[in-house]
């Protein structure tokens, strides 16, 4: 789904004076106009238009089984920077690997195994699809309401639990290890994502998104997620749960090879964060601001990704790399990877602006350099594949993928 905007052809730039998404509600309301009467053309044009239910014209299946659809550029890779010829594979399509999630999160690539895991979070479980042969199958259940994965650098599975609100690690013998449960005495709101520096340090997020029902359990009565007491958190919960309530605002947070936890950024500088990547030289970590979570006050994030410099275990100079503005609208971003070239590859969540949701790519500047449109709101990406050129997309119910012409940086 690489749409490359040549101005050479016909479809690469809207008329003049309209912006692309203008250019794309007239042609959707071209299309309606050549199927209803009169009247209701008149009726539909005094209200908000439904967005479309494809992001292609004419729609295309993404069934494994779907007819080819790709000669040479998938029509929904697209190159807004000639620069991004070089990173997108002209003859690879789009696929849907798999679809029957209800919020699909934290992609991550074992190398040695072959296989991708991914979080279904309401549902409770991890999800495994394997390389050889695109098998899907229930990979743990239950998972603790996880949310963001990744492998270290020897290979264990890093994960983020909202239920438990703590940060595990599964060894290579099966045993699962706690990494990081508390700071300060004070419990977590709810682990986000978590990656790997290159010491050796555990790097992970804390917003509050797992303090609800849908993604894990609200507060215990007269917490910030549950003031009035109204919700029954034990319902359907191990006992241990029932007692939980949000302690911390937001943050940012480094355990040391040694256990050391440490919070390196602050609510303050980077409100609701959310995915996080180092760039490949592991002197810059890229933060994605989402919205406001369960218990916040105020609006919260406003979908930005945010870079600080990186010395020494601790973190500087927090500033705005992307507003994730494109063409006027906000494509919310979430789950971040870098490839090796230090681009910046970001989950695209732009709600009912349908043509806009799945992956943006910005260059180490922060300029945007091209889109993959997806069907469905993306939520989390990773690199994965034997040669980790394979672009994974989580996105709301369904798993995508995409050959690239690059690669990820360092481990998924």
């Amino acid at each position: 789904m690489l749409i490359h905007e040549d101005p050479a052809l016909p479809h690469a730039a809207p008329p003049q004076g309209m912006s692309r998404r203008q250019s794309l509600r007239s042609i959707g309301l071209g299309a309606a106009a050549a199927m209803v009467a009169p009247q209701v053309v008149l009726a539909q044009a005094a209200t908000t238009p439904e967005p479309p239910s494809t992001v292609t014209t004419p729609p295309r299946s993404f069934a494994p089984d779907a007819p080819p659809n790709v000669y040479f550029w998938d029509p929904d890779v697209i190159a807004v920077d000639p620069s991004f010829n070089g990173l997108a594979q002209p003859n690879a399509p789009i696929r849907r690997l798999w679809t029957g999630a209800l919020w699909a999160e934290g992609p991550a690539w074992n190398g040695v195994g072959k296989f991708l895991v991914w979080s279904d979070i309401p549902n409770n479980r991890q999800m495994r699809w394997l390389e050889d042969d695109g098998h899907v199958s229930v990979f743990r259940a239950p998972s603790n309401n996880s949310n963001g994965n990744s492998f270290d650098r020897q290979g264990r599975q890093l994960s983020c639990e909202h239920l438990t609100r703590r940060v595990v690690r599964y060894e290579l013998d099966g045993s699962i290890t706690i990494l990081a449960d508390r700071f300060e005495g004070k419990r977590f709101n709810s682990p986000n994502d978590v990656v790997e520096h290159q010491d050796g340090s555990v790097w992970f997020t804390d917003p509050p998104y797992g303090g609800q029902l849908y993604e894990g359990a609200p507060d215990a009565p007269g917490g910030r997620s549950n003031p009035e007491g109204r919700l029954n958190n034990r319902l359907g919960q191990p006992p241990e749960i029932g007692e939980a309530v949000r302690e911390m605002d937001h943050g940012i947070y480094r355990m040391a090879p040694d256990g050391a936890i440490t919070r390196v950024g602050t609510q303050d500088q980077v409100a609701n964060p959310n995915g996080l990547c180092f760039s490949p030289d592991h002197a810059r970590l890229y933060v994605a601001s989402t919205g406001a979570g369960p218990g916040d006050n105020g609006q919260g994030g406003t979908g930005e990704i945010f870079v600080y410099d990186v010395a020494g275990g601790a973190l500087s100079n927090p500033r705005v790399f992307s507003d994730c503005m494109v063409d006027g609208v906000k494509c919310a971003p979430d789950g971040l990877r870098c490839d090796v070239n230090g681009n910046l590859w970001a989950s695209s969540n732009a709600g009912r602006a349908v043509g806009y949701n799945g992956v943006t790519v910005w260059s180490p500047e922060g300029n945007l350099l091209g889109r993959i449109r997806l069907p469905e709101v993306c939520g989390n990406i990773c690199f994965g594949g034997p040669k980790r050129n394979v672009l994974f997309m989580a996105a709301s119910q369904s798993l995508y993928a995409v050959h690239t012409a690059t690669q990820g940086a360092g481990p998924s």
